[in-house]
């Protein structure tokens, strides 16, 4: 389960809290953005297919067909976080695949990104920052994606991520809104990812499935995915496969019915719970789930596990995906957005 290999410097003691943990809980956010309207630019020829409304995981305008070339999809987003893990290579590597998968989690593939990153330069140094920025530049070119400088700023918080710029078929794109009663739902990913990284937080104990499954990217699952017909899918991230989930059958206006003994795990995840490595993030979306979710008679650890804010997920999709587990289906809205059973 773990490795003995050690490091320098412990990265995720200089941070508040690690990887998608980290964000802004959703109740809070979306009170935040309630009443923000898009704004509507005077004179443009791009139109904007996916904005603020639903949620989803990028923004995508259309660049129309000109000449003999067809109208393409451009898909832009933004994704960065404080260590999730001690190793700053890994941690770059983990920070890159998670904001690559935003583009893939839309049914498009990267093509260009800048770096995102916020350094305490006068307390670690800047070798491990250039760790951090390979592990980026690796798991950028294993997608075949270019990255063009970036930006930096000096913080008393460690934090690394990157914008990304991605292109699609404007035809084929996977949305959260477009999910429809009788489709099964795929998970391409295990859960678990939270508690394993809060464990690795507070005790330094590695954990190399975490690791494996974080840096993975989601552009296999994207493809097999479309290649599938499928139009609906999210990628798992922060808000934890419940909060992700409610966004997606919300947004689509039916209820997804989730069979939880269908839900993979990662090895060690349970026993994390068990011993109380949940971090305060996986609480906040717990408890903003519950209003919309159906429980029944699912035990509270399970439910922490399905709340568990994750750091580099996998996708989430409205459709069969060859090798990804089916765990649950979509039917008519009911009362609760997401029912357990």
């Amino acid at each position: 389960m773990t490795s003995p290999r050690e490091t320098p410097v412990r990265l995720t003691r200089f941070a508040h809290g690690g990887g998608c943990a980290c964000k802004i809980p959703p109740g809070e956010l979306e009170e935040v953005l309630d009443g923000l309207a898009e704004p509507r630019p005077a004179a443009s020829d791009t139109p904007l297919l996916v904005g603020l409304a639903t949620g989803d995981d990028a923004a995508v305008v259309t660049l129309p067909a000109r000449d003999a070339a067809p109208a393409q999809a451009v898909v832009c987003t933004a994704d960065f976080f404080t260590p999730v893990v001690d190793d700053p290579y890994d941690w770059g590597r983990i920070a890159a695949a998670n904001a690559l998968s935003d583009v893939y989690a839309m049914g498009g593939r990267p093509v260009l990104a800048v770096n995102l990153l916020a350094w305490p330069r006068d307390v670690l140094p800047f070798d491990l920052a250039r760790e951090v920025l390979r592990g980026g530049l690796d798991v950028a070119a294993q997608a075949g994606c270019h990255v063009g400088g970036g930006h930096s700023v000096d913080d008393p918080e460690p934090k690394y991520g990157m914008a990304v710029t991605g292109l699609a078929d404007p035809g084929r794109l996977l949305r959260n809104d477009a999910g429809r009663p009788g489709l099964p739902l795929s998970l391409t990913k295990p859960l678990g990812l939270g508690v394993l990284n809060n464990r690795h937080k507070a005790t330094g104990e590695r954990f190399e499935q975490a690791v494996a499954t974080m840096v993975a990217l989601n552009r296999d699952a994207s493809a097999a995915a479309l290649a599938a017909g499928a139009r609906c899918a999210t990628d798992v991230t922060g808000f934890g496969f419940l909060g992700h989930l409610h966004k997606l059958a919300r947004a689509s206006e039916v209820t997804a019915v989730v069979d939880t003994a269908a839900v993979p795990f990662l090895d060690g995840a349970r026993e994390a719970v068990r011993d109380g490595y949940v971090s305060g993030g996986t609480r906040r979306n717990l408890e903003w789930v519950a209003p919309f979710t159906d429980f029944g008679g699912t035990d509270a650890d399970t439910r922490l596990l399905l709340a568990d804010a994750q750091t580099s997920g996998g996708l989430l999709v409205a459709g069969e995906v060859p090798g990804a587990p089916v765990v649950g289906e979509l039917v008519p809205r009911g009362p609760a957005s997401v029912v357990l059973r």
